[in-house]
């Protein structure tokens, strides 16, 4: 079962101090914490790091109790980013371990998204001994490449 994005907010203000055994968060630092999660993790989208997270169009349509789908070995680098975001709003000073956590998850997410892209021979480059033309190939150079479509991991393309 994955988090919520509550329970994100919630371990994000736990990381920089503001339990909720000593402070009671209000429903509107629990609103704009969630515009901070929301756009970070949107920021995050646009540079690559794809977790199935799921963003509203507007930040009206964006619930609290939304389950995210994220991995679970996202949920650090999420909370402790997102708790530096909040920290200046409450007036906390965020530890060092804070930050050098959310700064090494936020690095092992940016390293899992940059896989390389596919490469494919040009088509001037010879077959090869193995390219037989009793085995179907008539060609004795290798297939021209065929240009791709990159919608993301977590996308889908429809064609109508």
């Amino acid at each position: 079962m994955s988090w919520t994005k509550r329970q994100f907010i919630e371990a994000a203000f736990e990381e920089i101090g503001y339990a909720n055994y000593v402070y009671d968060l209000s429903p509107e630092q629990l609103e704009k914490a969630l515009w901070r999660l929301d756009a970070m993790m949107a920021s995050w989208n646009a540079n690559g790091i794809r977790l199935a997270y799921p963003l509203p169009s507007s930040p009206e349509l964006s619930d609290l109790d939304t389950e995210t789908d994220v991995p679970d070995g996202a949920n650090a680098a999420i909370y402790m980013n997102l708790g530096l975001s909040l920290a200046p709003t409450v007036g906390k000073m965020v530890a060092q371990e804070t930050k050098s956590g959310a700064k090494s998850a936020y690095d092992i997410l940016l390293i899992k998204a940059a896989l390389p892209r596919e490469m494919q021979m040009p088509g001037t480059l010879p077959a090869g001994a193995g390219s037989k033309t009793w085995r179907g190939s008539q060609d004795p150079f290798v297939k021209d490449p065929i240009d791709g479509l990159d919608a993301g991991n977590d996308s889908e393309i429809d064609f109508y």
